[in-house]
């Protein structure tokens, strides 16, 4: 909902979006990045016909959305409130894995020809080819990169080539011969350096902690509290132990930042949603179910020899 907001802003720009408007590029949207055979397929199945409702609300309420469709839906999106103006945020989508090393003529080719790859790749890859900004780096963005770019041992830079290089003091390395998980720190590197992370958007993140080590998840981590210090609204989906700890350290060393987690229940009907403050507040973690069972294992293993 918040990327089809903030492309109608760049698209009709002061013309103010209507229900007819929405329900073409709200369809199109949905189905473009989770690919369903038919967009009814998208609500919850259970016998009969039945709705999904969907629904973003803003501090302003100006920008508030909401719309609806049926199981039997085909493309079909009913628009029962559309907002008064258009998004002004760009909402930045990370998937698990990175995309720098894609990016060549991905758009381009994207375009032209029918893909079976999620939208919010050919999305991603429109934001990570953004030229950086003139001038030398502010403060607040020098001191957010310098940690990053450290653990990756240099600069992330585009040449005219249309490729990707991880620029070091002895020369530059094809994206494609950098590690996966500094490939994943590359991508929230370029899109800092060229400002559009720091334009109070929103970053949503599907498990960041993928393919890196604890030691690049800690880095991971200090960047969204920084990121979030700025006023920059970051949601992540993770099973990762390791990352939710740390999170939970870093925001609470911070206690003017807030917070929230969100646990996912499937009790076989419905899905229950717990949340609170604290990873404490949200439930049952299978993760840390899982280490803790594992680590028993362990000592009984080590005890027996």
């Amino acid at each position: 909902l918040l990327a089809v907001s903030a492309e109608g802003g760049r698209k009709y720009k002061e013309t103010p979006p209507t229900k007819t408007t929405l329900q073409t590029a709200l369809a199109e949207k949905l189905t473009g990045v989770f690919r369903p055979e038919a967009l009814g397929r998208l609500a919850r199945r259970r016998r009969g016909r039945t709705r999904c409702d969907l629904a973003l609300q803003f501090e302003d309420g100006d920008c508030d959305i909401a719309c609806s469709f049926a199981t039997n839906s085909k493309r079909e999106v009913s628009v029962d409130k559309a907002p008064l103006r258009w998004e002004q945020s760009e909402p930045i989508y990370f998937p698990t894995r990175e995309l720098l090393s894609i990016y060549p003529d991905f758009v381009s080719v994207y375009e032209r020809h029918y893909l079976e790859f999620e939208e919010t790749w050919r999305d991603t890859c429109l934001l990570l080819g953004a030229p950086l900004r003139k001038g030398p780096k502010e403060k607040s963005t020098s001191d957010i990169l310098a940690p990053i770019e450290k653990s990756m041992g240099g600069s992330i830079v585009l040449e005219s080539n249309g490729r990707f290089y991880l620029k070091k003091p002895e020369g530059n390395m094809e994206i494609h011969l950098v590690a996966e998980g500094h490939r994943k720190l590359a991508m929230i590197a370029r899109l800092i350096a060229s400002g559009i992370l720091l334009q109070k958007n929103y970053l949503f993140w599907d498990e960041p902690e993928s393919n890196l080590n604890p030691k690049l998840t800690k880095t991971i981590a200090r960047t969204m509290l920084n990121l979030c210090q700025l006023n920059i609204q970051i949601f992540i989906a993770t099973h990762d132990l390791f990352l939710l700890r740390e999170l939970d350290l870093l925001f609470k060393e911070a206690n003017r930042l807030n917070s929230r987690y969100f646990g996912l229940h499937d009790d076989g009907e419905k899905v229950l949603v717990l949340q609170g403050e604290s990873i404490d507040d949200i439930g049952d973690i299978a993760s840390l179910d899982e280490t803790l069972d594992q680590s028993n294992r362990h000592l009984d293993s080590s005890s027996g020899d």
